[in-house]
């Protein structure tokens, strides 16, 4: 008879993380840790802080303003997973992601400016305003988005990583998903060939636990850990906790190092936990899980406090250094957001453009692309 899994998937992963303090100084004893400066600590808190001042403008921007339109999904309780794993890329190292981009975005060195305008939908926006929340793009910094299909941004981070390898350089491609499109059979196949054809890619499952609304323990089948799924196609796997910086960064280096040394693919997997629901319009986010679960999260594991207390204990940090890191951050959020409301809308002759690469640079494809006037 089948029986319905009753695990909650957070009691588990809450038994990972017994003495946060302990595990900490372990991985701050990493090489890449080791190796950070003051300045490289103040830094790394600074992106977060950053990240969660920008999240929560936009969360005004959306549900008191008006201002914001579509869907918008908040990377609030994340930012140690974006940003440490970021800060150990290379030259050579490419990103890519999912929807829930805006931490990504701005780890990897784009402005809030030109991201607030992308979720006003302004020309000024990262995406000329047409991409919205789930398409900021950057390639001058190697970052390939922002995607919109659930598992989608899998095969295109195995071609980013295949990329690197073809032209023989030393890099890879950090390709970041939900436990949610674990299941999707684009990522399965992502998979087979990053094994078979040995491509430095890191596959980055960003678990938070419940999907859209659905805990892991009802929408996964698996032993242990989502990554233990590597092990069927001959993958090296791992798994870390994502509130925790330090540790974030000393297991994405050893990714690297086996992506850019072996060409050899990893798939990791960061447990980590939103505040915030799946997108702002998720009215359910209190219901499938408890407000006491939230909470417990926030005083126990928040990424930003736990770095904030470790630099405090490592001298490098003070009380007062941090109300002006934040609130800096705040006074550059609401900026953007100014920026954004004053900025103007795409021209309505825009509307064709950027749409196929050949059209806008003058050339045509040997195949049939599109109809014009002549045809």
């Amino acid at each position: 008879m089948f029986k319905m899994p009753t695990l909650d998937v957070k009691t588990k992963d809450t038994k990972k993380s017994a003495d946060v303090a302990v595990v900490n100084s372990v991985h701050a004893n990493a090489p890449v840790n080791k190796a950070l400066k003051s300045e490289d600590k103040i830094r790394l808190l600074r992106d977060m802080i950053r990240i969660r001042r920008f999240e929560e403008r936009s969360m005004k921007s959306y549900a008191q303003e008006n201002k914001i339109g579509g869907f918008l999904h908040l990377y609030i309780g994340q930012e140690a997973v974006a940003v440490g794993s970021i800060s150990v890329c290379g030259k050579h190292d490419h990103v890519i992601t999912t929807y829930r981009d805006h931490g990504h975005a701005l780890a990897v060195g784009m402005g809030m400016d030109e991201c607030m305008a992308e979720l006003y939908g302004k020309a000024t926006g990262c995406s000329k305003g047409k991409g919205g929340s789930m398409h900021f793009f950057a390639p001058d910094k190697n970052f390939w988005g922002g995607h919109g299909i659930v598992g989608g941004q899998t095969p295109l981070g195995l071609g980013l990583a295949y990329y690197q390898k073809y032209k023989g350089l030393k890099g890879s491609c950090l390709c970041y998903l939900g436990d949610g499109a674990v299941n999707q059979g684009a990522f399965h196949e992502s998979l087979n060939l990053a094994s078979l054809w040995s491509i430095p890619v890191i596959y980055i499952i960003e678990n938070n636990g419940y999907s859209m609304g659905t805990s892991e323990a009802r929408s996964s089948a698996f032993r242990e850990s989502l990554a233990k799924r590597a092990e069927g196609y001959d993958m090296d796997w791992d798994v870390c906790m994502g509130h925790d910086i330090y540790e974030v960064r000393a297991k994405i280096k050893e990714a690297l190092d086996r992506a850019h040394e072996d060409s050899r693919p990893t798939l990791l997997e960061i447990d980590t936990y939103r505040y915030e629901g799946h997108s702002v319009a998720d009215a359910n986010r209190k219901k499938y899980r408890s407000p006491e679960e939230i909470e417990n999260y926030k005083q126990t594991k928040d990424p930003i406090q736990l770095f904030k207390k470790r630099l405090i204990s490592e001298g490098v940090l003070t009380e007062e250094a941090y109300e002006v890191i934040d609130q800096e951050a705040k006074a550059e959020a609401n900026a953007s957001a100014a920026f954004a409301d004053a900025s103007p809308w795409p021209a309505p002759e825009s509307m064709m453009e950027d749409i196929y690469w050949e059209v806008d640079h003058g050339r045509t494809s040997q195949g049939t692309l599109f109809f014009n006037d002549e045809e």
